[in-house]
Order: structure tokens, then C-alpha cells, then sequence
């Protein structure tokens, strides 16, 4: 998995490219940890990933819950057919800002 952050005015945006699953999901949560504070804005740009696991759907909605608790936005865009259906299935589509 490869990780990229980058600022788009007040907002983080995190390109996230390959697999998100057991092996890589520590990984983004330790990346996108600095980003989450009071009022903070962050998007997954999710465009290259091309899995994710359960472990990688926790860090998605750990990181949703960290910024709601601090008045933070957080959004998922860009998810391809595959990894829309993942987020469909388990319900997420429902509870995440998907763009």
C-alpha cells in the first residue's frame, strides 16, 4: 500500500494506492493519526486502493469517529465498483460522507 497526504486548502487529503487490509491498516492509522484534531478535515481519496479488508474498514471508521468527537469532517471519494460494494454491503455507505 502506498500513502500519500497532501493539503487541499484546510483539508487533508490521503491517496490511498494497492491494498488496505491487516498487514497495511496500522500503517494508515499511524499516518493519518497527526492529521486528527479539533476541527480537522479529512478526505481518503480511495481512487487506486484496490482492496479493503475489515481491518482497513475499522481504521476508516475509527478515523470517522475520532473527528465527529472533535468537531472534525471527515469523506471518502473516488471508491471503485469493487471496494463501493464492500462499503455498501457492511453499511457504511450509510454512516460515511461517501463523495
Amino acid at each position: 500500500m502506498e500513502i500519500n497526504i497532501i493539503k487541499e486548502n484546510e483539508t487533508s487529503v490521503v491517496a490511498i494506492a494497492g491494498r488496505l487490509d491487516t498487514v497495511t491498516a496500522p500503517e494508515l492509522e499511524a499516518a493519518v493519526k497527526p492529521y486528527i484534531n479539533n476541527g480537522a478535515s479529512i478526505v481518503f481519496d480511495c481512487d487506486k486502493l484496490e482492496y479493503i479488508s475489515s481491518a482497513g474498514l475499522r481504521v476508516v471508521l475509527s478515523t470517522h469517529k475520532l473527528l465527529a468527537a472533535c468537531a472534525g469532517q471527515f469523506a471518502i471519494r473516488n471508491l471503485n465498483t469493487e471496494v463501493k460494494s464492500v462499503f455498501d454491503i457492511t453499511g457504511f455507505s450509510k454512516i460515511l460522507n461517501i463523495v
